[in-house]
């Protein structure tokens, strides 16, 4: 039985993409030290990131952009990016537990895990592919949009980047439905 765990990083920032991961782990190879990627180091979600991309069954990583979280709004955005993650397994499952209340758009049994990220590893591993990739783009997205913070506060709606959006406008990766985005445009 291979069962996926699914979650995504970016749902509360003005900038950048939702990132979604899936992964099945391998009963044979567990990885120690899985966790919500909240709650971890950036070095210890390096670490583990390499690991389950190592170990893993099979993982994969998805997105929806800012104009999709515009268009669709953030909680479909965040399905979309979802769906694509587990349509995107090479692996296919046979049950996809979901970090949260609602499950995406997928033809396999699904299960929503309110804090799945805290009690299913699979989750956690998602949890962790999904975090440092997109902290990973935010980094590249601010040496081409210099001056917002981005590889700092990777999107999230600081005192910092809220002042650099007064002052520099609004780049194309930012999320024009987002309230302290739409008042500037």
């Amino acid at each position: 039985m291979f069962i996926a765990g699914v979650d995504e990083a970016g749902r509360g920032p003005l900038a950048g993409p939702v990132v979604a991961a899936a992964v099945i782990l391998n009963p044979g190879q567990p990885i120690i030290g899985l966790a919500d990627s909240k709650l971890l180091t950036e070095k210890k979600r390096q670490q583990l990131f390499h690991a389950i991309r190592k170990h893993a069954l099979a993982w994969s990583v998805q997105a929806a952009s800012a104009q999709e979280i515009d268009e669709y709004n953030i909680l479909q955005a965040t399905m979309l990016a979802m769906q694509r993650a587990v349509q995107a397994l090479r692996v296919v499952p046979s049950l996809v537990l979901i970090d949260g209340n609602r499950c995406p758009d997928i033809p396999y049994p699904a299960k929503a895990i309110i804090r799945g990220d805290q009690t299913e590893a699979m989750i956690s591993a998602a949890s962790i592919i999904a975090k440092v990739v997109r902290d990973r783009w935010m980094r590249m997205a601010d040496r081409k949009y210099p001056g917002y913070g981005l590889a700092k506060h990777k999107g999230y709606p600081t005192k910092e980047h809220v002042q650099a959006l007064q002052k520099l406008g609004v780049s194309p990766i930012h999320r024009r439905s987002f309230a302290p985005v739409a008042i500037l445009t």
